[in-house]
């Protein structure tokens, strides 16, 4: 059996908590997900996909429950630490690409790495590999805004990757792209996935891109159903 790379256990959150109008928006999440397990995470917009990723990123913090990332019980810890196992351990990629307008896609790509102490030249080096993987390599100078939505979606990809995460959490990282597009840039992602052996939880509401991953797990009024 596979290590677990992201190991949730009875995660609960509430929003407006004691209020009338108090809406639980996970109950008793319990998830595991081994090494370089890929994992599509299926769920309508509005029931917590998005909590469910943040609190499994450290973005934000459960009510109730554990996380454990790579091994480590990351309840309670403070700000500097949650800070340094996301820098290093988790890879974020959302909808919309999020680059930094006034840099091109290889300085978006280096940044988050030079943040992470890795010296320029080994940055550089390492963004244009990841450019090169995903097949955009000749548009390495290029600022987002010259660059077609999927190959924007592409940088943020390669970013995403850059610091070399052991656990990928994605939301939706193809809904804002027509479905040709969307098709092609999936595809360059799990290219990416499998070929770096990166654990992953893909929050998706397509159906036929969920079937392409390792095994579906469905959130249903606040609870994790395996499909």
């Amino acid at each position: 059996m596979s290590e677990n790379v992201l190991r949730l256990s009875g995660i609960t959150k509430a929003y407006n908590r004691g209020a009338p109008n108090e809406v639980n928006v996970l109950r008793g999440i319990d998830l595991d997900v081994g090494t370089g397990e890929v994992v599509a995470l299926v769920a309508p917009s509005g029931a917590g996909k998005s909590t469910l990723l943040h609190i499994a990123g450290l973005l934000d913090t459960p009510d109730a429950g554990k996380v454990e990332i790579t091994g480590q019980d990351m309840t309670g810890r403070g700000d500097r630490k949650r800070t340094r196992v996301r820098r290093s351990d988790v890879g974020f990629i959302y909808q919309f690409h999020h680059l930094l307008p006034e840099f091109s896609a290889l300085e978006n790509i280096v940044l988050p790495q030079l943040a992470n102490g890795v010296s320029k030249a080994a940055a550089e080096a390492r963004a244009q590999e990841l450019l090169d993987r995903v097949g955009i390599a000749d548009r390495a100078d290029h600022r987002p805004a010259a660059l077609s939505g999927g190959e924007q979606q592409r940088v943020a990809f390669c970013r995403a990757l850059a610091n070399g995460p052991k656990l990928l959490l994605a939301d939706e990282p193809t809904g804002n792209l027509d479905p040709g597009t969307s098709d092609q840039v999936f595809a360059a992602l799990m290219d990416l996935v499998r070929g770096t052996g990166l654990s992953a939880v893909i929050a998706t509401h397509n159906l036929d891109l969920a079937a392409r991953m390792d095994r579906q797990i469905r959130l249903d009024a606040g609870q994790l159903v395996a499909d």
